[in-house]
Protein backbone atom coordinates (compact mmCIF):
# COMPACT_ATOMS: atom_id res chain seq x y z
CA UNK A 1 0.00 0.00 0.00
CA UNK A 2 1.36 3.38 -1.00
CA UNK A 3 1.26 6.44 1.26
CA UNK A 4 -1.65 7.93 -0.72
CA UNK A 5 -3.60 4.70 -0.29
CA UNK A 6 -2.90 4.76 3.44
CA UNK A 7 -4.32 8.26 3.84
CA UNK A 8 -7.29 7.34 1.68
CA UNK A 9 -7.92 4.32 3.93
CA UNK A 10 -7.90 6.59 6.99
CA UNK A 11 -10.39 9.02 5.44
CA UNK A 12 -12.66 6.18 4.30
CA UNK A 13 -12.32 4.67 7.78
CA UNK A 14 -13.54 7.87 9.40
CA UNK A 15 -16.63 7.81 7.20
CA UNK A 16 -17.15 4.08 7.81
CA UNK A 17 -16.99 4.68 11.59
CA UNK A 18 -19.67 7.35 11.37
CA UNK A 19 -21.88 5.09 9.24
CA UNK A 20 -21.36 2.22 11.67
CA UNK A 21 -22.45 4.43 14.53
CA UNK A 22 -25.57 5.49 12.63
CA UNK A 23 -26.51 1.86 11.95
CA UNK A 24 -26.39 0.82 15.62
CA UNK A 25 -29.71 1.65 17.29
CA UNK A 26 -29.86 3.69 20.47
CA UNK A 27 -27.39 6.06 22.05
CA UNK A 28 -23.75 5.02 22.15
CA UNK A 29 -21.84 6.51 25.05
CA UNK A 30 -18.42 6.27 23.46
CA UNK A 31 -16.12 9.11 22.50
CA UNK A 32 -15.91 10.19 18.87
CA UNK A 33 -12.21 9.29 18.67
CA UNK A 34 -13.11 5.68 19.52
CA UNK A 35 -15.79 5.64 16.83
CA UNK A 36 -13.28 6.92 14.29
CA UNK A 37 -10.66 4.38 15.37
CA UNK A 38 -13.22 1.59 15.03
CA UNK A 39 -14.07 2.89 11.56
CA UNK A 40 -10.44 2.80 10.45
CA UNK A 41 -9.99 -0.74 11.74
CA UNK A 42 -13.32 -1.81 10.20
CA UNK A 43 -12.33 -0.34 6.83
CA UNK A 44 -9.06 -2.25 6.85
CA UNK A 45 -10.68 -5.51 7.99
CA UNK A 46 -13.50 -5.11 5.50
CA UNK A 47 -11.01 -4.64 2.68
CA UNK A 48 -9.15 -7.79 3.68
CA UNK A 49 -12.37 -9.83 3.90
CA UNK A 50 -13.60 -8.43 0.57
CA UNK A 51 -10.27 -9.46 -0.97
CA UNK A 52 -10.63 -12.97 0.42
CA UNK A 53 -14.15 -13.17 -1.03
CA UNK A 54 -12.97 -11.77 -4.37
CA UNK A 55 -15.22 -8.70 -4.31
CA UNK A 56 -12.59 -6.08 -3.54
CA UNK A 57 -12.08 -4.85 -7.10
CA UNK A 58 -15.22 -4.48 -9.15
CA UNK A 59 -16.34 -2.00 -11.79
CA UNK A 60 -17.63 1.22 -10.30
CA UNK A 61 -18.29 1.52 -6.59
CA UNK A 62 -17.46 -1.56 -4.52
CA UNK A 63 -20.83 -1.75 -2.75
CA UNK A 64 -20.23 -5.21 -1.28
CA UNK A 65 -16.89 -4.14 0.19
CA UNK A 66 -18.52 -1.00 1.62
CA UNK A 67 -21.30 -3.08 3.17
CA UNK A 68 -18.77 -5.44 4.77
CA UNK A 69 -16.87 -2.46 6.20
CA UNK A 70 -20.01 -0.86 7.64
CA UNK A 71 -21.05 -4.18 9.22
CA UNK A 72 -17.62 -4.48 10.86
CA UNK A 73 -17.92 -0.88 12.10
CA UNK A 74 -21.44 -1.42 13.47
CA UNK A 75 -20.35 -4.55 15.34
CA UNK A 76 -17.29 -2.72 16.66
CA UNK A 77 -19.33 0.28 17.81
CA UNK A 78 -21.91 -1.96 19.50
CA UNK A 79 -19.20 -3.93 21.33
CA UNK A 80 -17.33 -0.79 22.34
CA UNK A 81 -20.51 0.93 23.53
CA UNK A 82 -21.37 -2.09 25.67
CA UNK A 83 -17.88 -2.36 27.14
CA UNK A 84 -17.40 1.39 27.57
CA UNK A 85 -20.82 1.83 29.20
CA UNK A 86 -20.19 -0.94 31.74
CA UNK A 87 -16.77 0.46 32.55
CA UNK A 88 -18.14 3.93 33.31
CA UNK A 89 -20.98 2.69 35.57
CA UNK A 90 -18.66 1.24 38.18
Amino acid sequence: MEIGGFFTAIIIGLIIGALGRLVVPGKQSIPIWLTLLIGIVAALLGTVVAGLLGVDDTRGIDWIELLIQVVFAAVGVALAAGAYGRRRVR
